[in-house]
């Protein structure tokens, strides 16, 4: 699932931002949610306005979904509906975070675009009504802003999580911007609060995806790398599940790769609404 304020693939906030100097983010709000079940994938991100949104510290509601920090865990209660055949998608989960980390660092040479994660670590219960699923298990919470287009800064990006023994979470950011210097961020997060920072292993190339993007894992030259399953396959983005090597360990990598010059071009915007619908 992820929230956004300023959607970074939206077509709507992308034309409003070519047509005006000042656009407000709020304005241009969703939540994705994307569930793989065997037999009940769906997926969702519906656009909403400002008018259908509000925000403080503990409480962001969009339209009919919402997301509220209890003290100790985060609550999200979602009502949206699925594309393209328009099911149901409704339940909440709870997450309920190990260790909170308030870490963040840049991503780019200015400094205007930053990560950092929550919860790297975190127990999820999940309760869904539609489709009628029920789970608990490992999550992780992260949080991206920027202040200007991701266009501007990235050519692409492949971005990996692993949990490590000791219930300790690494994270890859493989980073390569337009100015050609690439930025590479490898971090350990620990249950005790600690962040530690590891020279990544050499980049390798996995398989490109039906939409031929070129995917990238760090990973050592000597040992095994097989992607597990890809779970999203689009024009510009794909999600897979990898089976690598990490600090001597044996571990499931979550993986994201994003080609920003895709997402930019006029083919993808011009398909991206019949994905992401916008409602007032």
């Amino acid at each position: 699932m992820i929230a956004f304020v300023g959607s970074v693939f939206s077509p709507y906030y992308a034309l409003a931002r070519r047509r005006h100097a000042h656009v407000d983010p709020e304005n241009h709000c969703a939540i994705n949610l994307a569930i793989y079940s065997p037999g009940n994938k769906r997926w969702t991100m519906t656009e909403r306005s400002a008018a259908s949104i509000s925000r403080n510290q503990t409480e962001f509601v969009i339209g009919p979904s919402s997301l509220h920090w209890n003290g100790d865990h985060l609550r999200v209660d979602f009502v949206e509906r699925a594309i393209p055949f328009g099911q149901r998608v409704v339940g909440h989960f709870k997450l309920y975070p190990k260790q909170l980390f308030y870490f963040s660092t840049h991503l780019d040479d200015q400094h205007k675009h930053r990560w950092g994660p929550l919860a790297p670590s975190a127990r999820i219960e999940v309760e869904l009504e539609s489709p009628n699923i029920k789970w608990q298990g490992n999550a992780y919470f992260d949080s991206n802003e920027g202040d200007e287009p991701i266009a501007i800064p990235f050519k692409d990006w492949d971005w990996s999580r692993a949990q490590l023994s000791g219930e300790r979470t690494a994270v890859i950011y493989d980073v390569r911007q337009r100015n050609g210097i690439e930025r590479v961020l490898g971090l350990i997060f620990t249950p005790d609060g600690r962040i530690e920072h590891f020279e990544p292993p050499p980049r390798q190339a996995l398989p490109k995806t039906g939409w031929r993007i070129q995917r990238q894992m760090r990973n050592p030259k000597d040992a095994q790398l097989k992607i597990l399953e890809t779970l999203e396959d689009t024009p510009f983005y794909a999600r897979s599940v990898l089976s690598s090597e990490l600090l001597g360990e044996r571990v499931t990598s979550f993986h994201e790769t994003l080609d920003v010059p895709r997402l930019s071009s006029w083919a993808v915007q011009f398909m991206l609404p019949w994905r992401m619908p916008r409602v007032k």
